[in-house]
């Protein structure tokens, strides 16, 4: 028996190496998911760490408490303002897209690998969500983001398709033990996991927001505790009474990011935290279930599935989902090389094991093999695929103010830094000469070394860094002042009715 000591300087050593080695990838260019993952495999029985593990129930385990936290994270972290341009595409692309991505790895599996079609299903059902997660540590570490409305559509798809990828594996492995089950009986319980996930996701999402509102506790410490073990019973509850807990646990987060509620900020910086934990925690796991030998015999079979899904199912999945909105050539080539495959495959890749389905560990090695290649040839050449395509664009500059504000939803209105451009309505002239719209404000003026609040006399100088609070309608109008050039707004994605373009746009258009 290992004294607890050492077990515990064990755990915080690899999760301590996991956040140094964080640091590597991203100068490597490669998601942190994968760095996790070989820490983790080192760390186990055939690597040098010599830790025994070989229990995917207590992976399994890990993985849906981990998946929860991290589907929380994301919904509590989106704005509604972002997401609500590409609600329906990104819909249509977390469920169809899933769907179209098994189909086609299905039959792959059964031509090339010689699986029954329920097995080749299994297999196409466990790799078909994405992790956009991934995707935009790599492209943080280069400095870089996405065009118009493909970063929240993307976060937003990655978001949201996990509850179908868990429904549709778990709707093969029932169809594989119970071989009599005719597949129509997935439509009720279909319908059924994704009501119920909704309307408790939504419900308790509602009760939370309430809680924080009206609990008034003593200590501030308690309301991030709240949200944490509230995540735990959305999902436990909605589970418990068969429907989808991981639907429900990404809409609860949806539901309180969009309402508004004190500690807003602060409980989004907490979850980022766990969210991190989680990921570190998830994949070391998962690097200490496998074993790196029994890798070998997949070796060839996963590059083939692999490139399959890089090269045919996703674009598939992209296109034929996408074909009801208009959207640039290069838009979908993008959107189709971003399918980088990340925690929840591997988690999923663990049903199968504790069902005892005949493939079940050649699924798992398959799967393992399949992320690890996703992650090398994805998370490489992502930041430059997005900028040969002409989509890439730079990060926001970090903020000059030390100010963690974030606007609520009856506000309607947000911040916004502004740098007064030489020559424009704002160089040289005073705060109140500048016929800003009704209700924006200049809060901050940072000028050099010196940040002050300005006053109506106040006489704004080139270079100058503004904080300004603005309504959204108004953000064009006040960039135009400060600036000197008038923006477009941000391009929408609209239904596709047919006939000639007559409109070119950067972004999807009527």
């Amino acid at each position: 028996m290992i004294a607890l000591e050492y077990v515990l300087i064990a755990a915080a050593a690899l999760v301590i190496i996991s956040i140094l080695a964080n640091k590597v990838s991203g100068r490597l260019g490669v998601p942190a998911l994968l760095i996790f993952i070989i820490v983790g495999m080192l760390a186990g029985s055939e690597g040098p760490g010599g830790i025994y593990f070989d229990d995917p129930q207590i992976a399994q385990t890990i993985g849906i408490i981990a998946l929860s936290y991290i589907l929380f994270s994301g919904g509590i972290d989106t704005r509604w303002s972002q997401v609500k341009p590409v609600l329906l595409p990104g819909i249509c692309l977390s469920t169809v897209g899933v769907v179209l991505t098994a189909i086609v790895i299905s039959l792959s599996a059964v031509v090339f690998l010689g699986f029954s079609p329920l097995e080749g299903f299994l297999l196409g059902a466990i790799i078909s969500s994405t992790d956009a997660a991934a995707v935009f540590s790599v492209l943080r570490s280069s400095r870089a983001s996405l065009k118009g409305h493909l970063r929240p559509l993307l976060e937003f798809e990655s978001g949201s398709n996990d509850p179908m990828a868990v429904f549709l594996t778990i709707g093969a492995i029932t169809l594989l033990t119970n071989p009599g089950q005719s597949i129509l009986t997935l439509i009720p319980l279909f319908v059924q996991q994704m009501a119920i996930g909704g309307l408790f996701g939504y419900g308790f999402g509602r009760i939370t927001v309430w809680l924080l509102n009206n609990l008034k506790l003593e200590y501030n410490g308690l309301y991030p505790v709240l949200t944490l073990v509230m995540v735990l019973f959305v999902y436990g509850m909605t589970t418990a009474v068969g429907g989808n807990g991981f639907l429900a646990v990404y809409i609860s987060g949806l539901v309180i990011g969009y309402s508004t509620c004190i500690h807003k900020r602060s409980l989004i910086h907490f979850h980022e935290g766990i969210a991190w934990l989680m990921q570190i925690t998830m994949f070391l796991t998962l690097g200490l279930l496998v074993f790196p030998s029994q890798l070998l015999p997949v070796l060839m079979p996963g590059i083939v599935i692999a490139l399959i899904l890089i090269f045919v199912a996703r674009p598939i999945a992209v296109y034929l989902s996408l074909i009801p909105w208009k959207m640039q050539k290069n838009e979908k080539v993008l959107l189709s090389w971003v399918g980088l495959r990340g925690a929840a495959p591997i988690v999923l890749a663990t049903f199968p094991l504790i069902a005892g389905i005949p493939q079940a560990y050649t699924i798992f090695n398959m799967v393992f093999f399949i992320v690890i290649i996703s992650a090398l040839i994805h998370g490489t050449s992502i930041p430059f695929v997005a900028r040969l395509l002409k989509l890439d664009a730079p990060l926001p500059s970090i903020s000059r103010f030390n100010i963690d504000y974030m606007p609520d939803i009856s506000a309607k209105n947000e911040h916004i830094e502004l740098t007064v451009a030489p020559g424009s309505k704002a160089d040289n002239k005073q705060v109140v000469e500048l016929d800003l719209p009704e209700g924006t404000l200049i809060i901050l003026v940072a000028r050099g070394e010196d940040q002050f609040v300005p006053g109506g006399s106040t006489v704004l100088l080139a270079g100058d860094v503004i904080l300004v609070l603005v309504a959204p309608e108004n953000e064009v109008r006040v960039k135009q002042i400060v600036q000197g050039v008038e923006e477009p707004g941000p391009g929408n994605y609209r239904k596709n009715t047919g006939g000639r373009q007559k409109e070119k746009s950067h972004h999807l258009s009527e």
